[in-house]
């Protein structure tokens, strides 16, 4: 395992006090612990469309059935930028299998944990040897290339996949860095989720229910109590906002009476009546999306939207 400067513990700290000094916690750290790893994963299983949807399961499966012939021939390595537990990267690793290419994997997440669970489950499919875990944030490391140099030979396929992540990064900060990524040859499968219907505020709202729920409480809340906040500290709010033409779900915990944190060596104040922004999830159309990736240089080549029209799946080529 690889674990990037991005993630070492000193790097780690300082990100997290900064964050939560301005009200926001960045979305890594909901996923840091063991324990916030397997609550986020029970959110998956009992929410996620492309876990409890056979249909929304199939656009996955489409989308790497058409994205094979873009592959074929050679060695190739699929590189999943928040692999997460690598349920859907493992299931294109199967039908990378059939072409005959001989393949290597590198889940890529903030999480030691995830990355861990990827491993395991990509083990159905390679042998150890072929898996190369590295521990990375995205957003803090303009470095990647560099570092995956190390990791895949110049004459490799590369074959990037972005599932889950769309939402909850701000896109003008991640689509620049998935830019500078791709190389000519290179493919990019990304997921979105997507507001059903015509009207994009009232899809939304339909889709409010996928997030505030019990599971989703349960795994925001573990982030705060192994904080050291109280849960009787506050109350969760969930709504919706809008940023720059783009709507977003988004979560609050609301403190209804001061608090002191130590951190390390420093300490963080919470006073009665603050608000600590603990999650946002973007939903788009495919218009916003195809918008908001040209403003960076990206387009869509394919795109697999399931028949809720609440996920979609796309290849995307730097242009």
């Amino acid at each position: 395992m690889i674990v990037h400067h991005s993630q070492f513990p000193h790097a780690v700290q300082r990100q997290l006090l900064d964050g939560l000094r301005l009200g926001q916690v960045p979305p890594k750290f909901l996923y840091d612990s063991d324990r916030q790893t397997q609550k986020w994963l029970a959110v998956h299983r009992a929410h996620s469309p492309s876990r409890t949807d056979a249909g929304v399961q199939s656009i996955y499966d489409r989308s790497f059935d058409e994205s094979l012939g873009q592959a074929a021939g050679g060695s190739i390595c699929l590189i999943g930028l928040g692999c997460g537990g690598g349920q859907k990267d493992t299931r294109y690793l199967a039908k990378l299998k059939s072409i005959g290419s001989t393949i290597n994997y590198v889940p890529c997440d903030v999480s030691q944990a995830m990355t861990r669970v990827a491993r395991e489950a990509a083990a159905a499919e390679l042998p150890l040897e072929r898996i190369h875990p590295l521990v990375c944030d995205l957003a803090n490391a303009p470095d990647l290339d560099q570092v995956l140099d190390t990791i895949v030979s110049p004459e490799t396929k590369r074959v990037f996949t972005f599932f889950g992540m769309i939402p909850n990064l701000e896109p003008d900060v991640v689509l620049p860095r998935l830019a500078e990524l791709l190389l000519e040859g290179d493919q990019l499968l990304l997921s979105a989720n997507l507001a059903p219907g015509v009207d994009y505020r009232s899809g939304v709202e339909t889709v409010l229910p996928q997030y505030d729920n019990a599971e989703t409480r349960d795994w925001l809340m573990m982030f705060l109590v192994e904080l050291g906040v109280p849960a009787t500290a506050g109350r969760l709010r969930f709504g919706i906002e809008e940023i720059d033409g783009l709507l977003r779900i988004v979560a609050d915990f609301e403190f209804s009476e001061s608090l002191e944190l130590s951190i390390g060596d420093e300490l963080c104040e919470f006073a009665a009546g603050r608000a600590l922004r603990l999650f946002f999830s973007y939903r788009h159309t495919e218009k916003t999306l195809a918008m908001r990736l040209a403003k960076h240089s990206l387009a869509i080549a394919a795109s697999q939207i399931d028949s809720s029209a609440e996920e979609g799946v796309f290849r995307v080529e730097r242009v």
